[in-house]
């Protein structure tokens, strides 16, 4: 069999990283992968310890010109601003009516640079626009949503706008024993329909951010509804208290894309036992789009700690 890391690998059929170009990044995940599973190996690692966590948003599909839950959650304040004519006079729904995807784009790159003054006025129009549904009802329209709609410059499927690469990457772990993640900023509920379908991730394996819920007792099964208040943020230090509660263990590998990642990146490392830290760089106009804002700190603390950087214009061979 070829060595995966050989300048042919690309074309080797037992290359479980067929999309990933032999390089420096591909060769710290398949050296960090063989010495945490071979057995006898001063650094092997036993399976109820393979703890890999991902972000979605960048890290696992596209995230621009927007996320894809914001894609989704701005249809929804439209649907309310045209049955309601006042609420186009006031953010969020006004930029979601008239579609200004600057003023959008500015509150996300805010937020990853520590400012969540606008933020919140777009999590106010969240609340209010999918409050006092059952969870099962919230969901339905998410699915049909990731099922039907097209991301709206690379025109593709949602459903395949998620990274070839970092798929391949998730199977790559799974066959050697470890239990993949989502560790989002996104919405646990958004995303829970098509994590295993898309990443091979059940839905129990997805953390992210959340409303508070309520269980109503209708004298049968009983139901859980979204209530019009935030119940966590996943991103930021909430991460790896998340990764914490879900697990009880640290991770042994972590990958993410934004500053908001930076300390579940962080809380990969552990004493005596080896760690991989990546970071997945946007820097293809061509092939997908190129931007830093935003991941400007990550950056530096990857090149300080010698985190792996993948490059998405130099380490795949394909996007999606």
């Amino acid at each position: 069999m070829s060595n995966p890391l050989g300048g042919d690998a690309n074309s080797d059929a037992h290359d479980p990283l067929l999309t990933w170009q032999a390089g420096e990044s591909k060769r710290a995940i398949v050296n960090f992968v063989e010495r945490v599973t071979t057995r006898g190996d001063p650094d092997e690692v036993p399976p109820e310890d393979r703890i890999a966590v991902f972000d979605n948003d960048g890290t696992l599909w596209c995230e621009k010109p927007m996320p894809i839950q914001l894609d989704f959650i701005l249809r929804r304040l439209v649907e309310m601003a045209e049955h309601d004519p006042q609420l186009r006079t006031r953010q969020p729904w006004r930029a979601a009516y008239t579609r200004d995807y600057v003023w959008l784009n500015d509150v996300i790159t805010a937020h990853y640079r520590g400012d969540d003054t606008t933020l919140k006025v777009i999590a106010a129009g969240v609340l209010t626009g999918f409050a006092e549904v059952t969870v099962e009802e919230f969901e339905a329209p998410a699915d049909t949503f990731l099922r039907a709609a097209r991301h709206p410059t690379l025109d593709r499927s949602y459903l395949t706008c998620s990274y070839a690469p970092m798929v391949e990457l998730l199977k790559y772990l799974r066959d050697n024993g470890f239990r993949n993640y989502i560790v989002s900023g996104g919405g646990r509920d958004f995303m829970r329909p098509i994590s295993e379908e898309m990443y091979g991730i059940p839905r129990q394996r997805v953390i992210g951010s959340g409303v508070s819920l309520d269980w109503r007792d209708d004298g049968t099964s009983g139901s859980i509804w979204r209530k019009p208040e935030a119940d966590v943020v996943d991103d930021g230090p909430e991460k790896p208290i998340r990764i914490w509660n879900r697990t009880g263990r640290r991770p042994l590998m972590a990958a993410g894309n934004s500053n908001g990642d930076i300390p579940m990146l962080k809380f990969s490392e552990q004493p005596n036992r080896p760690a991989l830290r990546l970071l997945v760089l946007h820097d293809d106009p061509d092939r997908e789009f190129d931007y830093v804002a935003g991941a400007e700190e990550a950056l530096k603390l990857a090149r300080d700690n010698n985190w792996t950087v993948v490059s998405v214009k130099d380490d795949w061979t394909t996007v999606f």
